[in-house]
């Protein structure tokens, strides 16, 4: 008995979490939409990862992380090196399916986001080794 109510918390925060995460990007992407950005793609990629949102400004094409903790701190340091792995290789597929985007300057981004603070916009939080 106890196995089945385990499952129904874990569903009922997967769920939390995943309204969470939706509303976090829908932030990030009006904070960027005011900075003149342009959305591109938003959940590209799949299972092992994906790219929350990939935006364009000028001849720029940023490929952005959204992290949204309970304080800004931990948003800060919740990228790992783990995930810099998976965020180049879906960056990698995204390119290959569209080449035109060789000739940008690309980038790896993060917006964190945190109750009661702005959203933060880091630039080239992840150096790209393409």
């Amino acid at each position: 008995m106890t196995e089945g109510r385990t499952g129904e918390a874990r569903s009922r925060r997967a769920r939390r979490s995943g309204v969470t995460g939706a509303r976090a990007e829908w932030l990030a992407i009006l904070w960027l939409a005011a900075r003149g950005y342009r959305l591109l793609a938003r959940r590209f990629g799949g299972k092992g990862g994906e790219i929350d949102l990939i935006v364009k400004r000028g001849r720029t094409i940023a490929f952005v992380e959204v992290k949204a903790r309970g304080a800004m701190g931990d948003a800060l340091v919740s990228i790992t090196p783990d995930k810099h792995r998976l965020v180049e290789l879906r960056i990698r597929q995204w390119l290959a399916r569209n080449p035109w985007a060789m000739d940008h300057h690309l980038r790896a981004d993060a917006v964190f986001l945190a109750p009661w603070r702005w959203p933060r916009h880091v630039q080239a939080v992840v150096e790209l080794g393409l």
